[in-house]
Parts: C-alpha cells; sequence; structure tokens
C-alpha cells in the first residue's frame, strides 16, 4: 500500500510539473538539442557557414539583416520559418507586414543555403533552423560571441499578415516600457532584451523609422543629430529609405560600442535611446559598455532563449523543400 501510495504521488507531481512547464510563455523547447542533425546531416554547420561567409563578403550588412531575420521569425507565433512564406492564394504572408516591408532582408541568403544544404541532405534540415543557424554564424563572422545552436524546429505550412501586423514585434518608436512588455510576453526579460538590443551594434535603418527622432527629441546630442539630418530630410516621403548605421563608431564589427552611444546620448532610433534614459536599464547598458565579455555572455544566453521561442517539433509542420512556399 504504501509503494503504492508513494508512486501515485510521484505520478501526479510529475504532471503538475509537466503542467507548471507547459504554462511558461513561449517555451516549448524538449525537443531540440544542439546535436540534432548530427547523423543526419552532418556538413550542415559547415554548409551553412560557407555561404553566410560569402554573403557577408560580398556585403558585410547582410550579417545584420540575417540576424533581424532570425528575429522577426521568432516574435511571431515562434521560430517557425513563417517569415520566409511568399504569398499565396490562401493567404498573405508576413513580408509585407509594416515591420517588415522594405527592410527585412537576407531571404535570397537562405535560398543559396537550403539550395547548398538539401544537395547535402535532402529533405532533413527545416528552413527554420537554417535561419538559427545563420544568424549564429553572421555574429560570430563580424566577431561576435559563439553559442552551441539548439535545433530540431520544423516549418509552419501557413502564417497570416495580421499576425505580424498585430504589434509583437517591437518597433522602434516603443517606449522602455512596451519594450519589456513585449519581450516579457516572449518569456524573455528585461536583462535578454537589453542585450538582444546590443545587436544594433551592426546594421543600418532608413530614415523614416528615425526622422522623428533627430528633429524632434531632445535627449540626443546635438551633433549627432545634425549629421543625420544631412540624409534624413524632415519631410516625410523625402529620403525616406536613405540609410544610416544604427551604430555610428564600428557599423561592421559586433561589439559594446553601441551601449557606449545610448550612454553618449547618440541612439539612432527612440527605442535605442530608451535603453538609457534615466529608466530601470541604464544600469545594464553601463554594465555592457563597459565589458564586452558581459554583453558577449547574455547575448549568446538570450539568443538562446529566442531560439526556444514556440518552436514546431516531432510531427507538427514540415520540412520545406523551398523556403518560400510549402510543399
Amino acid at each position: 500500500m504504501a509503494s503504492s501510495t508513494r508512486f501515485s504521488f510521484c505520478s501526479i507531481l510529475v504532471i503538475v510539473m509537466l503542467g507548471v512547464l507547459a504554462g511558461f510563455p513561449g517555451r516549448s523547447s524538449a525537443q531540440l538539442s544542439t546535436n540534432f542533425y548530427s547523423g543526419s546531416c552532418p556538413k550542415l554547420f559547415t554548409t551553412v557557414k560557407s555561404v553566410v561567409q560569402s554573403a557577408i563578403s560580398n556585403e558585410n550588412r547582410i550579417g545584420a539583416s540575417l540576424l533581424r531575420l532570425h528575429f522577426h521569425d521568432c516574435f511571431v507565433n515562434g521560430c517557425d520559418g513563417s517569415v520566409l512564406l511568399d504569398d499565396t492564394s490562401s493567404f498573405t504572408g508576413e513580408k509585407t507586414a509594416g515591420p517588415n516591408n522594405n527592410s527585412l532582408r537576407g531571404f535570397d541568403v537562405v535560398d543559396k543555403i537550403k539550395t547548398k544544404v538539401e544537395k547535402a541532405c535532402p529533405g532533413v534540415v527545416s528552413c527554420a533552423d537554417i535561419v538559427t543557424i545563420a544568424a549564429r554564424d553572421s555574429v560570430v563572422i563580424l566577431g561576435g560571441p559563439s553559442w552551441s545552436v539548439k535545433l530540431g524546429r520544423r516549418d509552419a505550412k501557413t502564417t497570416t499578415l495580421a499576425a505580424a501586423n498585430s504589434g509583437v514585434i517591437p518597433a522602434p518608436t516603443n517606449d522602455l516600457s512596451d519594450l519589456i512588455t513585449k519581450f516579457q510576453a516572449q518569456g524573455l526579460s528585461t536583462t535578454d532584451m537589453v542585450a538582444l538590443s546590443g545587436a544594433h551594434t551592426i546594421g543600418k535603418a532608413r530614415c523614416t523609422v528615425f526622422r522623428d527622432r533627430i528633429y524632434n527629441e531632445t535627449n540626443i546630442d546635438a551633433s549627432f543629430a545634425k549629421t543625420r539630418q544631412n540624409n534624413c530630410p524632415s519631410t516625410s516621403g523625402s529620403g525616406d529609405n536613405n540609410l544610416a548605421p544604427l551604430d555610428t563608431q564600428t557599423t561592421n564589427a559586433f561589439d559594446p560600442k553601441y551601449f557606449q552611444n545610448l550612454i553618449n546620448k547618440k541612439g539612432l532610433l527612440h527605442s535605442d535611446q530608451e535603453l538609457f534614459n534615466g529608466g530601470s536599464t541604464d544600469s545594464l547598458v553601463k554594465k555592457y559598455s563597459a565589458s564586452a565579455k558581459n554583453f558577449n555572455a547574455d547575448f549568446a544566453k538570450a539568443m538562446i532563449k529566442m531560439g526556444d521561442i514556440k518552436p514546431l517539433t516531432g510531427s507538427q509542420g514540415e520540412i520545406r523543400k523551398n523556403c518560400r512556399k510549402r510543399n
């Protein structure tokens, strides 16, 4: 009787714990592993890295674009490759959503990676995993930290424009409280949010998303604002797509200079400067600005957590042969 009672208690405890774990927002990574393709596609990592290296050699900015592609994929219904889908007769995808239209890039690089991976191991590796690996490789190639990528995601068969337009993706106009809330909704902490924002140490932004800041905000270095105004006219519709580096010190190097810019009131986006504007995240910005080691460590941890957001695993979804369309 004692043994039976003990068994029943343990069984109930396991069920309760599984229920608790399932309740965490955005977390469903139990079936992901760092060696998922070790037997089925042993040359996966070298294949992906060779294409990413070539793409960055041709254009440094593409590294930032591939990193952003992963970010925008994961924040909309999880890391499922849905952002890669072209529109069809049955759905309008995410590519023309407000946060993505005329700004999300790197789709052609993903296509090239997929083509090479399919030759090496056809029908095995998902597009969602390819985007995840390409993001990590981009960071490493540009001088940032490395981390062990968890794999085993499968690809979504559909998506919607509404999902990407629903406000889940942080916007360049967001205040600090909005940023914290949007990251928390994905199971990411404030520390994760600040560390991931450090991805803005690489890449560029369009005039249309920072125009209001450089002309109307006061918590901005005057000379910095003037320099940015030279290539971003005050009139909407004029020069909207003109680009400016998110980090003016080392545009193509993954380092903590982005955080130093914030301390000097040289954040390009409103959402950037919100991280250092007398609020709760000021101390983290100071911490990262003073230590590449601390920034790199927290960034790597946050990227792993972001990659865990609601992946499709097991028999869910599919392994797309072409990343732009379902099989």
